[in-house]
C-alpha cells in the first residue's frame, strides 16, 4: 500500500520557550500534510470528491522525541487505517531517517457545508482512500469482534457505540 509523503517544513516561530517544537504545532503539521494529500492529491479533473467539506472529530498524538529547530524539512507520512460509512481515519508519522519524532492519527467526517451536516464517505472518495488503505499498527486484534460483556455489565441507556 502507497503513503503520502510531505516534507513538512520547519519555522522558527514554532519552537517554543524550551527550544523544541511546540505541541500545538504539530497539530498544524498534521494538517498540512492532511491538506496536501486530501485536497492537492485527491481525484482531480473537476472531481468534487472532498470539496463538499469534512470536519476533524478526533486527534490523537503521540509524542515520541523532542523536535528541535533546523533548516531540513521532517517527513510526515499519512496513511488510512479505517474506512466507514460516515468516516474516516488518517494515521501519520512526523520523521527523520533519524528518529521518529510522532504518532498521530485523525478521525475525519465527510461534511456537507450547504445543508450543516455530516455526509457518507462517497464512492470516488472511497475508490481514492482505498489506495491507501493499511492495518492500523496501534490497534492490535482490529476487525475481531468486540468481547460480550459479562457480569451483568450493560450498556447504559443512551450510550452511543462509534
Amino acid at each position: 500500500m502507497a503513503r503520502h509523503i510531505y516534507p513538512c517544513p520547519l519555522r522558527w516561530s514554532d519552537m517554543d520557550a524550551f527550544g523544541h517544537v511546540n505541541n500545538v504545532t504539530f497539530l498544524r503539521y498534521l494538517e498540512e500534510a492532511r491538506v496536501d494529500f486530501m485536497w492537492r492529491l485527491a481525484p482531480g479533473n473537476g472531481s468534487d470528491a472532498f470539496t463538499g467539506g469534512v470536519v476533524v472529530a478526533r486527534h490523537e498524538i503521540d509524542y515520541l522525541k523532542p523536535l528541535v529547530h533546523r533548516h531540513s524539512p521532517v517527513t510526515i507520512e499519512t496513511w488510512v487505517t479505517e474506512i466507514k460509512a460516515a468516516y474516516l481515519t488518517l494515521r501519520y508519522e512526523i520523521k527523520d531517517e533519524d528518529a521518529l519524532y510522532v504518532r498521530a492519527a485523525t478521525r475525519i467526517v465527510p461534511y456537507d457545508l450547504d445543508q450543516g451536516r455530516p455526509r457518507r464517505v462517497s464512492p470516488e472518495e472511497e475508490k481514492f482512500l482505498t489506495d491507501y488503505l493499511e492495518p492500523d499498527p496501534v490497534k492490535k486484534g482490529a476487525g475481531k469482534a468486540p468481547a460480550k460483556p459479562t457480569g451483568g455489565a450493560e450498556r447504559s441507556e443512551g450510550a452511543v457505540a462509534v
